[in-house]
C-alpha cells in the first residue's frame, strides 16, 4: 500500500522562505542549482541502508500553498506581495535523482540529488532531511540489530517512540532494514507489514493467579499460544505453568508457539528454559526474548549461548538510543552562471566538512564474484570503462591506491523527477526489504561487523578529484 498523501509544504524551517523572499528580491529564483543530501562520518554506523524515498516522492508531488497557507505567511509580515503570489503559484519542475531504497550508502556519498531552479531546491531541503534523516537511521540501526540476531528480529517499539509519525515510519523503515515485523498495526495496515503481538502483563496479573492467565489466553488462541512467563517468577512458575498448558493443549490437538523472555538473566533463563521446554516434549516450541535490547546486547548475549529464537527490539530500534540522529546535511554543490553549471564547494579547518563540489552520481565496482569493493563518486557525465584496468586512491590519504583489473561497475543513481515530473514507481515495501538485504549481501561481513568494521573505500574519480583541488586552492584552501 502506498503512503497517504499528506500536505507537508508548510514543513519548512523559517529561514528557506526567508532565502526564497532574498532570491525574488535579488531576481535570483530561477537560477538552476545543485545539492546534494548525504551524512559524514557516524561513530557508530560504518554504512546506512538508505530509506524513505517513496514518502520523499509524495511530498514532493504533493506541494502546493493553499489559501490558508498564504494567509498564515502573509500575516507574518515577512514576505513581499510578489513572493506570496510565487509561493501561491509554486510548482516543482525540477530533476531529482536517488539511489533506490534500500541501498547500502557511506559517508560523503550524494545520495539523493536535487537539480532545480534554486528557490525550489531551497524549499524542500528541511522535509527531505527530515524524512530521509530518520528512515534511513533506523533502517540503518535495524540491519545492524538483524544482523547480530541472524534474521530473527521483530519491531516493538510503537510505545516508546518519538510521536506518532516517528513510529508509523520507523516502523517502515525497520522493515526495510530487515524485522520481519511490527507490533505497529497502524503501520501494518498501511505499508502491508506483518504484524505479531500476543500479551502484557496486565493480562496476566488480572487474573487470580499465573496458571489461570495461561488456561484463558490458550483457550482464546489454541493454534498461536505464545506465552509471556516472567510475571512472578520465570522458572519456578512461567515455564512451568506454560508447560502444563501446552500439555493440555497438545491433548486437544494444538502445537503451541512458545514463551516469551522480557526480563532477568535472558541467557541463563533461556538455557534453563530451553532444557525444560525439551525436557516435556516440546523441542519446537521457540524462546522469544524482548526487553531493552539492541545490537550490542544480542551479540553478547548469542556469545553466550543464549537459547532465543526470535527477538523483540523495542525502545533502542525505534530510537536508535545511542546514535539518536543520522546527521544528513542537504548541501549547494552547483549554481548556474553564463548558462552553464559552475561547481561549488564549501571550505572548512574540518576536512570532514569540506564538500565534493558539482553535479556528482555514485558508481559501486564490484569483483567477479559480485562482491562490493568501492564505491567511486564521479562526476554525473561520467562513464567507467570495465575494460580497461582502473586506479582508485584515498580521497585524502592519496598514496593509497588500488588498481583494479576484472571488475564490474554499477551506477546506483536513478532518476525519480524530470522536470518536475515522476518517472520513477516506488516499488512495494517487501520488494525494497528484499533489494537491501540483497545488497547487504554483496558485502564482506568485515564491514558490517559491529565492533571496529573495516572502513569500506568511498573515493573520487580522477575528475572530480581534480576539480575539488582546483577549487580549493582557488579559494586558498
Amino acid at each position: 500500500m502506498k503512503t497517504p498523501a499528506r500536505n507537508l509544504t508548510l514543513m519548512t524551517d523559517l529561514y528557506q522562505l526567508t532565502m526564497i523572499d532574498a532570491y525574488i528580491k535579488s531576481g535570483k529564483e530561477n537560477q538552476l542549482a545543485v545539492f546534494d543530501f548525504f551524512f559524514r562520518n557516524k561513530e557508530e554506523f560504518n554504512y546506512a541502508l538508505f530509506a524513505g524515498l517513496e514518502q520523499a516522492v509524495t511530498y514532493i508531488k504533493n506541494l502546493k500553498f493553499f489559501d490558508d497557507d498564504i494567509g498564515y505567511l502573509k500575516s507574518l509580515n515577512l514576505f513581499s506581495e510578489k513572493t506570496l503570489d510565487y509561493l501561491k503559484n509554486f510548482c516543482f519542475d525540477g530533476d531529482i535523482y536517488s539511489v533506490p531504497e534500500g541501498t547500502v550508502v557511506f559517508p560523503g556519498e550524494p545520495i539523493l540529488v536535487v537539480k532545480a531552479k534554486i528557490a525550489q531546491a531551497q524549499l524542500v531541503e528541511t522535509a527531505l532531511l527530515n524524512i530521509l534523516n530518520h528512515q534511513t537511521l533506523i533502517a540503518t540501526k535495524a540491519s545492524r540489530i538483524v544482523g547480530a540476531a541472524r534474521g530473527k528480529a521483530m519491531e516493538f517499539g510503537l510505545r516508546r517512540a518519538q510521536g506518532p509519525d516517528a513510529g508509523i515510519y520507523g516502523a517502515r523503515a525497520a522493515y526495510i532494514g530487515g524485522c520481519f515485523s511490527t507490533s505497529n498495526v497502524l503501520a501494518g495496515k498501511l505499508f502491508g507489514i506483518p504484524v505479531s503481538g500476543t500479551h502484557a502483563h496486565s493480562y496476566i496479573m488480572s487474573f487470580p493467579d499465573e496458571l489461570t492467565a495461561f488456561r484463558a489466553y490458550a483457550k482464546a488462541n489454541p493454534n498461536s499460544c505464545l506465552l509471556l512467563v516472567d510475571t512472578y517468577d520465570t522458572l519456578r512458575s512461567g515455564v512451568k505453568n506454560a508447560i502444563t498448558v501446552f500439555k493440555e493443549l497438545k491433548e486437544q490437538g494444538y502445537k503451541p508457539v512458545g514463551i516469551r523472555l522480557d526480563s532477568g538473566d535472558l541467557a541463563y533463563l533461556s538455557k534453563v528454559a530451553r532444557k525444560m521446554l525439551d525436557e516435556a516434549g516440546f523441542p519446537d516450541a521457540i524462546i522469544c526474548a524482548s526487553g531493552d535490547l539492541d545490537e550490542y546486547s544480542i551479540q553478547s548475549l548469542m556469545s553466550q549461548g543464549a537459547r532465543i529464537d526470535l527477538w523483540g527490539v523495542g525502545t533502542r530500534l525505534i530510537t536508535s538510543e545511542k546514535t539518536p540522529s543520522l546527521g544528513g546535511i542537504y548541501k549547494l554543490v552547483a549554481v548556474e552562471e553564463d548558462g552553464r553549471l559552475a561547481p561549488k564547494i564549501k571550505i572548512s579547518d574540518n576536512m570532514v566538512k569540506i564538500t565534493n563540489p558539482g553535479f556528482k552520481t555514485i558508481y559501486r565496482l564490484y569483483d567477479k564474484g559480485d562482491m562490493a569493493i568501492a564505491d567511486l563518486i564521479c562526476l554525473h557525465d561520467e562513464e567507467i570503462d570495465t575494460t580497461k584496468p582502473l586506479t582508485i586512491f584515498h580521497p585524502i590519504e592519496t598514496w593509497k591506491k588500488m588498481t583494479l583489473t576484472d571488475f564490474k561497475a554499477k551506477k546506483l543513481h536513478l532518476k525519480i523527477f524530470d522536470k518536475g515530473n515522476l518517472v520513477y514507481t516506488s516499488p512495494a515495501i517487501q520488494q525494497i526489504a528484499e533489494y537491501a538485504k540483497e545488497d547487504l549481501a554483496t558485502f564482506w561481513s568485515e564491514y558490517k561487523r559491529i565492533d571496529n568494521p573495516h572502513i569500506y573505500k568511498v573515493d573520487l574519480s580522477d575528475k572530480l578529484y581534480n576539480l575539488k583541488q582546483k577549487l580549493l586552492k582557488a579559494n586558498g584552501g
